[in-house]
């Protein structure tokens, strides 16, 4: 095969260092970015992309309160915290999130973790020709900032590819099909490692063979037979 597409959170990375460390650290400090950034046109924009998604969910999401500029920024805060507690892949959230992690790792408060036998397998893919993809559904600054900050080094010059939802939600087929054309290489040719059956199941319908990763912690899946599972990327040569 000649490209890996990696899912990041249960498979190259502990789901305890996403909810644990990565989302608690972006919301203690959702207020406190908005209001140093709040007439930056990104995050003007982003604010009007929130209130948009509101709208969706405006029968069951805190109220949005527009009528002056402190009102709105709770209200922004307010809905970013209940999009975090459903553990929503909305892109207003994971935007702002990679923007807060941009900073953590700037002042290396944060540093990105990954499995040794990811930075194995990495390297053996590359010696061997292998390209090496990422998709999750944190934005592509998040994914960057955890792989170049790693204990190991800086894992990025290893990767070719970075893909965030962008590209469309991971338990879309239609999805893949986007990875494949933006890598320029037959689905059938991609291996999708994921520890998410639904997403696995979408990138099959796409030609894209798939593999079930089983971590420490990653919650047990639905039908986990009707696919091949892997405990370890050492088992991937």
């Amino acid at each position: 095969m000649k490209v890996y597409l990696l899912d990041i959170e249960g498979t190259t990375t502990p789901i305890t260092f996403v909810h644990d460390e990565l989302y608690a650290y972006a919301r203690a400090r959702l207020d406190s970015y908005l209001a140093a950034h709040w007439h930056e046109p990104d995050v003007e924009r982003l604010v009007s992309e929130l209130a948009l998604e509101h709208q969706a969910d405006a029968n069951d999401a805190p109220p949005w309160r527009a009528n002056d500029a402190a009102h709105l920024r709770a209200s922004a805060v307010s809905y970013l915290e209940w999009l975090m507690d459903r553990d929503r892949k909305s892109p207003a959230l994971k935007t702002i999130q990679g923007w807060i992690w941009d900073a953590g790792y700037d002042t290396t408060e944060l540093r990105g973790q990954v499995w040794p036998d990811v930075v194995d397998a990495l390297k053996r893919w590359t010696k061997r020709g292998r390209r090496v993809a990422i998709y999750s559904s944190g934005s592509e600054l998040a994914q960057r900032r955890l792989f170049e900050s790693t204990a190991y080094g800086d894992l990025t010059p290893m990767i070719s590819a970075f893909f965030d939802t962008s590209m469309g939600p991971k338990r879309s087929p239609e999805s893949y099909r986007r990875i494949a054309e933006q890598l320029g290489t037959p689905a059938s040719d991609i291996v999708f490692v994921s520890d998410v059956a639904a997403e696995l199941t979408a990138a099959r319908e796409a030609g894209m063979e798939v593999v079930l990763s089983v971590r420490p912690g990653n919650p047990p899946q639905e039908r986990p037979e009707e696919f091949r599972v892997v405990e370890s990327l050492e088992e991937l040569k």
